[in-house]
């Protein structure tokens, strides 16, 4: 069964998408509907249905706006619309499909075979994910593997000198290859990280233990390889002597 969310700010509009689906199809659960985007993005970044159907021309924004807002997308996305001028522009979105209102039970149809198809292919990909994560993990402990941005980043620990934190996004700093941004919160990768060898000694900061050159205990920062200066924070400085 495929789990579909509605957004459409017309209430008469939801209502007679919600009938199409329950009449012509009954592989689809509607499970949510919200004529308010903002109310929708709130859920979507919250909940993972298995489809999207989205209405492009919105007062307060437009579906591609409504897009681009979301944090999760990890599910398929039809555009309805009246105007078949979006249907390029839906596309370059990675929109699934997209249905002409009034919808036409063919189309519809044919739409929900192309979220079946791209729910398979996202769930295949989820799989071989687990299985490298898994194997790598498995097959050398000294590594590391990061899922970010849609691809899977396989690092040796011991070329890992510190993290740094931006928000929703972290640096590594590597010791003898570029800094790398990904899309993890500090927290997230600090529960990647294996603890015998990397602290977080700072909200802001994890670094790698074996990659310390000196603790400056009077001015309360380490010195790491790479010369770059870390803070110690003061409520971490106990737990840090003690990994030391």
């Amino acid at each position: 069964m495929i789990k579909a969310v509605i957004v459409d700010d017309e209430p008469k509009a939801i209502q007679s998408l919600s009938w199409e689906l329950s009449n012509f199809s009954n592989e689809i659960d509607i499970i949510q509907t919200f004529s308010n985007p903002d109310e929708a993005i709130l859920y979507l970044n919250l909940n993972t249905p298995d489809c999207l159907f989205l209405d492009i021309q919105m007062p307060t924004m437009d579906g591609f706006q409504f897009l681009e807002k979301l944090s999760n997308k990890d599910f398929a996305v039809v555009i309805t619309t009246a105007y078949d001028e979006y249907a390029i522009k839906a596309l370059k979105h990675e929109a699934v499909d997209y249905l002409l209102k009034p919808i036409d039970s063919d189309d519809l149809e044919a739409t929900i075979q192309k979220i079946k198809k791209h729910n398979f292919r996202a769930l295949n990909v989820s799989k071989i994910e687990e299985v490298l994560t898994n194997f790598n993990g498995k097959l050398d402990k000294n590594k590391i593997t990061i899922n970010t941005d849609g691809k899977l980043i396989f690092l040796n620990i011991d070329d890992i000198l510190y993290v740094e934190s931006d928000g929703n996004y972290s640096t590594i700093f590597l010791e003898n290859a570029p800094k790398l941004v990904i899309t993890k919160k500090l927290k997230e990768v600090d529960a990647i990280l294996p603890e015998h060898c990397f602290f977080r000694i700072h909200n802001s900061y994890i670094i790698n233990l074996n990659k310390i050159k000196e603790f400056i205990k009077s001015e309360g920062y380490v010195v790491m390889q790479s010369n770059q200066k870390i803070p110690v924070a003061r409520q971490r400085k106990s737990d840090f002597l003690e990994k030391l």
